[in-house]
């Protein structure tokens, strides 16, 4: 035993000894308390009441919480209970509770889970508290609160032990808030505007569109192999051809890849697809729709975010990808120019290439390595390479680019959308390119979906998608750096046991 755990284990023993006392007297966790009102709630509709006011016209309130702050000074004490939406001050007289009740409430400990029944007043201080004539403890806690509860700091415990930090840190809880309200914020914007909700596979035999790894697993009753999916995007389409021709999924997708302040191997992602629209039908969804969640979920569209501030009202900037490239980098590239000609390019800006990419691919790592990061204020960058771009249709006005857009906020990627392919010859032309490049050793590239072209093959009427990272628009409302700190759970290393 490392002495460090000596003080701890100390106090969890003391701890279980008051539930076996708890326990002999039939009283251990209770469930029979039901609370009427939320901190926040009392403080919002109280607050500015005056001590005569709430006298003359008595409140009872009935809370229950997180013992979070406990001062017994003699036959008087102040305990702050922390709910969900936030703390409240709660008045223990000796003389109100009965001496019973009060030696009792004086074993209790912090972070213990109790609930009280009384009316509001205002202490001599001004605070709204609750002057209790019940209390209870409803629930013993085992395990002390971090020494500094309100400055739990230690990155790993913070993420592996998700719920002490929320206990323990408003900050994880605002963060988690905004998270909250931005999604519901999403849902109620799509459905006002004709979208449906849908639910599509998990467990696919073709993982999705994306270049990514795949998570692969095997379905014993089936005697067949299956992926978690990187993209919902096929079955979505496949609903479009059914006549759903306005759907989204809030969707858990999953990519065998590295950990990073912005990658999580499972992370949420948002895909929606509208009938008879195009990619610049999707620019104006998607700033309106990232407006709208910065309103519901922070308040404003002027974000703090990483030292910089954005200004999310629309409309967003709409720059082609060769314009930015020649801006930030200096050269004028396009995936109609000679291989030969990217590479020498690539060499002189020090860019690794491989032996099978093709001019598109050359023109997009240009790109991210000399360009992207670059790109600060919300920017559509337009106009991907054909060649990286295998589901998005042809640019109308040039056949080696696609209608196809990624947004960037601070450098970094938020959405990507495009005008979709609904040509089936040209599909299976563009998948079976892709499943070369998969017999080449490409582990991103994806194979032939056959059901896909199928549905293709029934009629996709022209459709604009957009696909968007939940946790990283999180990310920027919230003002975090980290992916970690916007999911709930992150995917960490094993932890180690002894």
């Amino acid at each position: 035993m490392a002495d460090n755990d000596e003080p701890e284990n100390r106090l969890i023993a003391e701890r279980r000894a008051k539930l076996a006392r708890l326990r002999e007297a039939g009283v251990a966790y209770p469930n029979d308390f039901r609370r009427d009102s939320l901190a926040a709630e009392l403080l919002a509709a109280y607050h500015a009441h005056s001590a005569e006011s709430l006298a003359g016209t008595p409140v009872e309130a009935r809370v229950a919480g997180r013992l979070m702050v406990k001062r017994v000074m003699g036959g008087t004490s102040f305990v702050k209970l922390q709910d969900r939406s936030g703390q409240i001050q709660l008045l223990l007289k000796r003389d109100r509770l009965t001496e019973p009740v009060y030696a009792e409430f004086k074993k209790w400990d912090l972070g213990d889970i109790v609930a009280a029944r009384g009316e509001l007043i205002k202490t001599k201080t001004g605070e709204l508290s609750i002057d209790a004539s019940e209390i209870r403890l409803l629930s013993k806690s085992l395990r002390p609160l971090p020494e500094k509860w309100h400055g739990l700091a230690d990155v790993d415990t913070r993420f592996r032990q998700r719920y002490v930090d929320l206990i323990a840190n408003e900050e994880t809880r605002r963060v988690f808030g905004v998270r909250f309200a931005a999604v519901a914020a999403i849902r109620r914007f799509l459905v006002a505007r004709g979208f449906v909700e849908v639910e599509t596979p998990v467990l696919t035999v073709h993982p999705g569109s994306d270049a990514a790894r795949p998570f692969m697993t095997r379905h014993n009753a089936l005697d067949a192999d299956f992926s978690l999916r990187i993209a919902p995007e096929l079955y979505l389409k496949r609903l479009v051809v059914g006549g759903l021709d306005r759907v989204f999924e809030v969707a858990r997708v999953f990519r065998n890849e590295g950990l990073s302040t912005r990658h999580n191997p499972e992370f949420t992602m948002l895909e929606l697809y509208e009938a008879f629209a195009d990619y610049t039908d999707m620019m104006r969804l998607t700033e309106e729709l990232i407006a709208d969640a910065a309103r519901e979920a922070v308040g404003t569209t002027q974000i703090e975010w990483d030292g910089r501030t954005f200004d999310l009202e629309p409309p967003f900037r709409r720059r082609p990808m060769v314009d930015l490239i020649e801006e930030h980098a200096g050269v004028r590239v396009h995936p109609s120019q000679p291989v030969e000609e990217l590479r020498a390019i690539c060499e002189r800006f020090d860019i690794p290439v491989e032996e099978h990419w093709g001019s598109g691919k050359l023109v997009l790592e240009i790109y991210e390595k000399t360009t992207e990061a670059n790109i600060e204020a919300p920017t559509f960058v337009c106009d991907y390479p054909l060649e990286v771009s295998p589901l998005a249709r042809a640019h109308r006005d040039d056949p080696s680019l696609t209608e196809r857009f990624e947004l960037l906020v601070g450098g970094r990627e938020i959405a990507n959308a495009y005008s979709e392919l609904n040509d089936p010859i040209e599909q299976r032309r563009r998948f079976e390119a892709q499943a070369a490049l998969k017999e080449r050793g490409d582990v991103e590239a994806q194979g032939v979906d056959t059901d896909y072209l199928r549905a293709l093959e029934y009629g996709l009427p022209p459709t604009g998608g957009m696909g968007m990272g939940i946790d990283r628009l999180v990310m920027l409302l919230a003002g975090v750096t980290t992916i970690r700190e916007v999911i709930l759970f992150p995917h960490l290393r094993p932890e180690v046991q002894g």
